[in-house]
């Protein structure tokens, strides 16, 4: 509004004074933990429904059970490559852009996953549920601000991965399989609380688009991924796109992956933890109820069950060792992190007593869960606020190719694929 003043009175007025109104401002408030689980979580209960329902899948599919766990491959292969994408994506065009097209590619991928009748359409649903749960995800994890509060998401995670295989398994005999895997569609219902309280403006000044830095990621990412199914070819290719994108990196220090993360050690080890953590975590999660149902009589939903509560169990310790770790040293977390996640697989291979494999799940997601929350805090800690959002996609892409890693594990060593 403007401002009319008058410094006396007489015949003649004073020219007025115009004091232009100041720049319009939303004002914003720190969106609750809640509602960023709320808006991040839900993709790992979809990444896991298919655990226990694989079978049928893949005879609803016409295809073998080990080849149906391209699916699950497809999933984490493009979190994998889409949260890097959908976090540059924060950073040029703001929260209010990646929420849009995040949303977009849920519900697409939903609507054509419900319908496919082949494989390579079912993956291409998969895949745009998948990218657009990173952007879910790549946002929330940008909100959160503090490690108890990256602590309640990650923790969401693992509560969620935990209930997936049992909620994929009980919608899936109740509806259909296809149903059990849009549980990640939940997702929207936290948009409207998120999109009241952030700031949903573009951000000023940001630098032009690193299109080439992006592709060669991605084309290294996707070469990384089929390692475990294809080793000699899959590692060939990853040789031949990581040397072009090491000499881009070198020659555009500021570009899509910003030469000052890569030389902070902090990032480097921690990232590289994440994803060692997640592939041990991933490779279990399938691993365990194929082995659970080989040495014991227990029926599919027995299993579930069991999975299911020695989940929640590390989920719940993973989120005490997030809150307790701002009292604690980075070395001391370090060294539980290592201990418990050797733990896991170790007992998985060595244990002559196969209820003893649910004390794994436990271990895994314990680790995993915890790691990712702390890990991260520590990865991006000395990033500067403009390269934060960079910083946390790149950090979970290393945490997600371990998920891609793991499925294609299991199906090697436990499904026979």
């Amino acid at each position: 509004m403007s401002v009319l003043t008058q410094t006396r009175p007489g015949p003649a007025p004073q020219a007025a004074s115009v004091t232009p109104p100041p720049a319009a401002v939303r004002p914003t408030r720190q969106v609750p933990a809640l509602w960023l689980a709320l808006l991040a979580t839900p993709v790992a209960a979809s990444a896991n429904s298919p655990v226990l329902i694989l079978p049928d899948m893949a005879g609803s599919l016409g295809v073998r059970t080990a080849t149906a766990t391209w699916l699950v491959t497809v999933f984490a292969w493009a979190m994998a490559v889409g949260t890097p994408l959908m976090a540059a994506l924060l950073r040029r065009r703001g929260l209010g852009t990646t929420l849009k097209l995040s949303a977009a590619l849920v519900v697409a991928g939903t609507a054509v996953l419900a319908a496919a009748p082949w494989l390579p359409l079912a993956m291409a649903g998969r895949a745009a549920q998948a990218a657009g749960g990173a952007g879910l995800v790549t946002a929330a994890m940008s909100l959160a601000g503090s490690v108890r509060r990256m602590g309640v998401i990650t923790a969401g995670f693992g509560t969620l991965g935990a209930v997936g295989p049992l909620l994929g398994s009980a919608v899936a005999g109740t509806a259909s399989w296809r149903v059990s895997l849009a549980v990640g569609a939940v997702a929207l219902l936290a948009l409207p609380a998120v999109v009241r309280r952030a700031d949903l403006s573009a951000p000023r000044g940001s630098t032009p688009f690193d299109g080439r830095g992006a592709a060669l990621l991605v084309l290294t990412a996707t070469a990384l991924v089929l390692i475990p199914r294809y080793p000699l070819p899959a590692l060939a290719a990853a040789l031949a796109t990581a040397v072009p994108l090491a000499l881009h990196i070198r020659a555009h220090p500021t570009g899509f992956v910003p030469t000052a993360l890569l030389r902070t050690r902090a990032f480097v080890l921690s990232a590289a933890l994440a994803c060692t953590l997640a592939t041990s975590y991933f490779t279990l999660l399938f691993t365990v109820p194929q082995l659970l149902g080989e040495r014991t009589d227990w029926s599919a939903a027995t299993i579930g069950t069991g999975q299911l509560v020695a989940l929640l169990a590390g989920s719940a310790l993973s989120m005490a060792l997030a809150a307790a770790s701002a009292r604690m040293t980075r070395a001391r977390v370090l060294t539980i992190l290592l201990t418990v996640g050797a733990l896991a697989p170790l007992t998985a291979a060595l244990t002559p007593w196969a209820p003893l494999l649910l004390l794994v799940a436990t271990l895994a997601v314990f680790t995993t869960s915890a790691g990712q929350a702390t890990l991260m805090v520590y990865a991006t800690k000395d990033a500067p606020d403009a390269q934060r959002p960079t910083g946390i996609g790149l950090f979970n892409l290393c945490y997600q190719l371990g998920g891609a890693f793991g499925p294609a594990i299991a199906a090697a060593v436990a499904l026979g694929g």
